[in-house]
């Protein structure tokens, strides 16, 4: 899986300072960006099982929530440099919207826009059109 976000808000937003965009693994996040940069690239392995139903089913550490609700995280935090990550918003991506064929071929990219209308991070969920999935 890899997804591209694009029109970051910037290292400044609001009261926070430092701003930096990292997808959620465990409790954790990962690969950090800065919130200035041109964009954010973030790529991560997902597996794929049939559920008992017969619908795929995500697994990895970047999964989230229960089977038939499955989703990812990208966080948004302050990152001073030295210091640690401190987490003030969210963004839930489902793995529900991703294209089919994307999903069978084991491939799938995403396009998001990172800056809400007030031009805040983006945050709660994000689905179509907010993000554009293509079978990769």
């Amino acid at each position: 899986m890899r997804l591209i976000g694009r029109d970051l808000p910037g290292a400044e937003c609001g009261e926070y300072r430092d701003v930096h965009v990292a997808v959620q693994c465990g409790p954790a996040p990962e690969a950090a960006v800065r919130a200035d940069a041109t964009e954010a690239v973030f790529a991560f392995e997902v597996s794929v099982t049939p559920a008992p139903d017969g619908t795929p089913d995500f697994k990895g550490p970047h999964v989230q929530g229960r089977r038939g609700e499955r989703f990812f995280y990208l966080t948004w935090g302050e990152l001073p440099p030295g210091g640690e990550f401190a987490m003030f918003r969210r963004a839930k991506l489902w793995f529900a919207d991703l294209p089919p064929a994307g999903v069978a071929a084991g491939r799938v990219v995403g396009t998001v826009g990172l800056t809400d209308g007030e031009g805040m991070p983006v945050c709660a969920g994000v689905r179509p059109p907010g993000v554009v999935w293509e079978a990769g």
